[in-house]
């Protein structure tokens, strides 16, 4: 595949809020600590004053990793991190079904190019791509369907807990959906291999995750780590308590929530009071303060200050902090540069800087995902026969309609001309009704609007007419869009890799490795 790259403003895609900061917007500045460009990640690897524990961040991943037949990129990678020198970029995701929509794939893909080029610029460090899987989220009914082929496939199941727990006894079902759609092609068959034995040989869902996450990007060196975990907790123990029983982050992130909407931008994240669940199997519930007791939401368990202290200290991992805390909670235990998000999560990681400023945790460079659009062989066939270019399908399907009939119709459909001549003709007669008499001046006005209501309408008209002689072209239209735009939306926000993989095998990926620049500030095309 080729690439040509165009300007996210042009794609009509994207909030205020992150073209702004693309832009580097002054505004802005103070909601992050250094620019998402190769002068700031050199600030950032200075600056970095990492202060976790790097031999049970090793320890952990070692035994996370145990079950897999690990790639030597992968292990060689988990045991830099050891080494002072080595630090980490890093995205994060849900346990969506079967890597759920492309711009996952988007995500790690960047990650692994920015390591890729920070360590060519500084060749005395070391650079380790991170996936950190939201394996504490519970809203299972957010990652347990795919879409291929205009078709979901779901997993059907109950739960109330942390996903990445959620045992895979009932998934088989769903594989056996997503292998019929990947077929028989040598492609649809390594794919149905990777992913049957990622669902139907662990035990959960983190493990299955990791298995198949790790099986398409092991060479790569990505590292993916579960962050469920006592050890890690443990480190975080200090700010679970004091945010907890101060509300810290309810505070901090308020006032910075108001800040930016009073500047016009939507915040993406609601604080609370608390930013942690309780969380056990089968149960991830807020943790509420009342007449100073804490307790569980929806549950009989509850806790005094003294005794909420004493299971923090005794129990940490059965604190998970929701959206407002997990990004200090990875920085605490990763030395993490640069976090690599999609628009909303570059949004809402602008909302947090005071919180992490409070707690003395470095902030990371925010780093906008590379976005794609996979154009296929048809689609730009289609375009180009249609004398579009690439860019001008990210129009509306309206507005190429229109756009093809003013330039192919032999009729002129544009009544601009007309309507500034008659326009001219009742500021004429306006005037000569005000010398008549002043209060004819309000009936000129009148006569003067139904007249440009009429002309519009006749427009309309005009318009249709010649739509309907054109038919043929006008559907093929409509067929690219829907083709490009499944459900009006961006292609990676709802499409699978199923077909990518399908289509492009292992080719697909080294494709975006190959063509994905993560410091080049624009929007993919991929063409074939």
């Amino acid at each position: 595949m080729k690439a040509k790259y165009i300007s996210y403003e042009d794609t009509h895609s994207f909030s205020k809020l992150v073209l702004d900061y693309v832009d580097d917007d002054e505004f802005l500045r103070p909601f992050y600590n250094f620019r998402p460009d190769r002068q700031g990640l050199k600030q950032a690897v200075a600056n970095r004053n990492f202060k976790g524990d790097r031999k049970i961040l090793v320890d952990v991943l070692t035994q996370q990793y145990q079950h897999l037949n690990i790639h030597q990129a992968v292990s060689q990678n988990i045991a830099l991190l050891a080494n002072e020198n080595t630090f980490t970029v890093t995205t994060g995701h849900q346990l969506n079904l079967f890597t759920g929509p492309l711009y996952f794939i988007y995500k790690i893909v960047t990650t692994i190019n920015l390591a890729i080029e920070l360590k060519m610029a500084n060749p005395e460090k070391n650079f380790v791509p991170v996936y950190w899987m939201a394996t504490e989220d519970h809203d299972f009914e957010e990652i347990n369907h795919v879409s291929v082929d205009e078709k979901n496939i779901s997993w059907i199941q109950q739960t109330n807990g942390a996903t990445g727990r959620l045992s895979t006894k009932t998934v088989a079902a769903a594989v056996m959906a997503y292998k019929g759609y990947l077929g028989i092609s040598k492609n649809g068959k390594k794919l149905a291999k990777l992913v049957e034995n990622a669902y139907l040989n662990h035990d959960n869902l983190a493990d299955a995750t990791r298995a198949l996450v790790n099986s398409l990007f092991e060479q790569y060196g990505l590292v993916i780590v579960n962050a469920d975990d006592a050890r890690l907790k443990k480190e975080f123990a200090a700010i679970i308590k004091e945010d907890i029983t101060a509300q810290h982050s309810s505070k901090l992130t308020e006032q910075t929530s108001e800040e930016l909407t009073k500047n016009g931008y939507k915040t993406q994240v609601n604080g609370r009071e608390i930013n942690f669940f309780y969380l056990i199997d089968n149960l991830r519930e807020r943790i509420i303060e009342k007449d100073g007791l804490y307790t569980v939401n929806h549950t009989d368990i509850s806790f005094t200050p003294a005794t909420l202290v004493k299971e923090i200290d005794e129990h940490p991992e059965r604190f998970s902090p929701n959206v407002i805390m997990r990004p200090l909670y990875q920085e605490v235990i990763l030395p993490n540069i640069a976090y690599i998000g999609g628009g909303a999560e570059v949004s809402y990681w602008m909302q947090l800087k005071a919180n992490f400023d409070h707690y003395q945790i470095d902030f990371p460079v925010l780093l906008l995902r590379n976005s794609a659009l996979l154009i296929d062989q048809r689609s730009a066939d289609n375009l180009h026969k249609l004398g579009f270019k690439f860019e001008d399908a990210f129009l509306t399907t309206q507005a190429l309609q229109q756009r093809w009939i003013n330039e192919n119709s032999e009729a002129n459909l544009n009544l601009a001309d007309e309507t500034r001549a008659i326009q001219a003709v009742f500021d004429q007669i306006k005037l000569h009704a005000f010398k008549i008499d002043k209060t004819l001046e309000s009936s000129a006005d009148s006569a003067k609007t139904k007249t440009n209501h009429l002309l519009a309408n006749l427009e309309k008209k005009l318009f249709r007419a010649e739509k309907r002689k054109h038919d043929v072209s006008l559907k093929q239209i409509e067929n690219v869009k829907n083709r490009l735009f499944p459900n009006g939306t961006l292609q990676e926000r709802v499409l699978n890799l199923a077909p990518m993989y399908v289509n492009y095998g292992d080719d697909f990926i080294s494709s975006l490795i190959e063509n994905f620049q993560p410091l080049g500030g624009d929007f993919t095309l991929l063409l074939p």
